[in-house]
């Protein structure tokens, strides 16, 4: 593995990571010592190569798919994919219904039809931001704004959005 690809391999961990709330230490913690902190740091910072079985191990633990984890390939110079749009599902959790009611039912059909129910973020297509965009009334980019300001989605959804305006 070359030391740049471990490196975005790492990036790529850390970001799971963090979108998770988890310190390397929540991590031993979750896992009750499976993963050691000092081991996934390593892995973070792109000092120690992963085999793809821990690789595949980690992306359960995270509850994740495998290839979420790995650095994509932009061949020919092609422009950086947009960001993710990944529901946060515990904060949504905590959304009045009121507000949020439409959001969480579509989220439950999402769920339900992949068969996925980690219960923790659900990733969304830029198709389902539109749809929602819809059902709530809005742009997709008002959409977007309150579902940042409700905690729901992180920062960086504003560039899928911004990408898909442009």
């Amino acid at each position: 593995m070359s030391s740049e690809y471990a490196k975005q391999l790492g990036a790529k961990l850390r970001a799971i990571r963090t979108q998770q709330g988890l310190s390397l230490h929540g991590v031993e913690e979750k896992s009750q010592g499976r993963w050691k902190a000092v081991v996934v740091g390593s892995y973070e910072r792109g000092d120690r190569a992963v085999t793809v079985q821990r690789l595949a191990e980690l992306a359960d633990f995270y509850g994740v798919p495998v290839q979420e984890l790995l650095p994509g390939t932009t061949p020919g110079g092609a422009a950086e994919p947009p960001p993710k749009l990944v529901l946060d599902l515990e904060r949504l959790a905590h959304v009045p219904a009121e507000k949020a009611g439409p959001l969480q039912r579509y989220a439950a059909t999402i769920q339900s039809q992949r068969g996925d129910y980690n219960g923790k973020v659900l990733s969304i297509r830029q198709d389902d931001l539109r749809t929602l965009a819809v059902i709530y009334d809005q742009s997709p980019s008002v959409l977007t704004e309150q579902l940042i300001s409700w905690g729901v989605l992180d920062a960086d959804a504003r560039r899928a959005v911004a990408h898909e305006d442009a």
